[in-house]
């Protein structure tokens, strides 16, 4: 291995804003907002805050698959949370997410609005509220939500570990990379054994299927961190042909579009999305040849 200059800890660590690689101007160890400003509300009852991130991909990914699934009330606005100005920051993003964490959900189909964050909450709440992908027989329902809270503890160590130093660090370290490489194709492997007895993650398509998806399906369809081939991807067969067959499905791939604003394929980029047929008039490649 590769030497590694040695850190020594203070005895009080404080904060350097330039230390923290690709987002370290919006990372910081404080809670609360920066700025006043309200968050905009849209004609529907469901208003999404977020952006294209796998999180963000998660949530909505289910609304175009229940409005796909004919759930008319699932009609969402989604306006985009541009996290490297800090949108996450603003008084009314903190009032939805105390967290600053995209994506964040304020429901106004009740009395009063109901704000709704953290993505797995989101996916749980609209389920629960369409009586849709998610099971009805308690021990398959119990199994997906084994399934949906598994993504939520495995993303970190691919994200926030793995996606973090092998992707977005100031430097490249063998250590983190090597320790989070190795959790990563473990995940991996759970999954591809899981998948290789099994068609979906539970006993139907659900919203496991989705969250795990938006992550992990993404991972080896190569879009994510450039790494498919350090990762030898291909080599998981069972998880691939799971990740094919729901990119395949033209919900995930309008929920793919939603809050996009990076990457060179214009047309895949819907900024915000407030009605269906936005996917047809209002990608960005449409926005930027009617401004020439």
């Amino acid at each position: 291995m590769a030497e590694m200059a040695t850190y020594t800890p203070p005895r009080v660590w404080t904060w350097d804003s330039e230390s923290g690689g690709r987002f370290a101007s919006i990372n910081r160890p404080l809670a609360g907002p920066t700025t006043d400003k309200d968050l905009p509300v849209g004609k529907h009852p469901l208003q999404l805050y977020s952006l294209a991130t796998p999180n963000g991909v998660k949530v909505t990914v289910l609304l175009e698959e229940l409005l796909a699934a004919g759930h008319s009330g699932a009609e969402y606005d989604a306006w985009i949370i541009n996290i490297m100005d800090g949108d996450q920051f603003t008084s009314g993003f903190v009032g939805a997410n105390p967290n600053s964490k995209i994506p964040a959900m304020m429901d106004h189909s009740g009395k009063e609005p109901q704000r709704v964050f953290e993505s797995a909450a989101i996916m749980l709440h609209l389920a629960e509220k369409f009586d849709a992908f998610i099971p009805q027989v308690a021990a398959d329902r119990t199994e997906m939500m084994s399934w949906l809270f598994w993504q939520v503890g495995s993303a970190p160590y691919l994200g926030g570990g793995f996606g973090h130093f092998y992707a977005y660090a100031p430097e490249k370290w063998q250590y983190p990379i090597d320790r989070f490489t190795m959790e990563a194709k473990r995940q991996l492997d759970v999954l591809d054994r899981h998948l290789a007895e099994n068609e979906w993650m539970a006993e139907s398509y659900s919203i496991a299927d989705m969250a795990i998806w938006a992550w992990y399906g993404q991972l080896v369809l190569g879009r994510l961190y450039d790494a498919a081939e350090f990762l030898d991807v291909a080599s998981y067969t069972n998880l691939f042909r799971w990740a094919k067959q729901i990119d395949d499905r033209p919900a995930v791939q309008r929920g793919c579009m939603v809050n996009r604003a990076f990457g060179d394929d214009l047309a895949m980029q819907l900024h915000e999305r407030h009605d269906a047929s936005d996917f047809e008039t209002k990608t960005q490649d449409k926005i930027e040849a009617a401004q020439d």
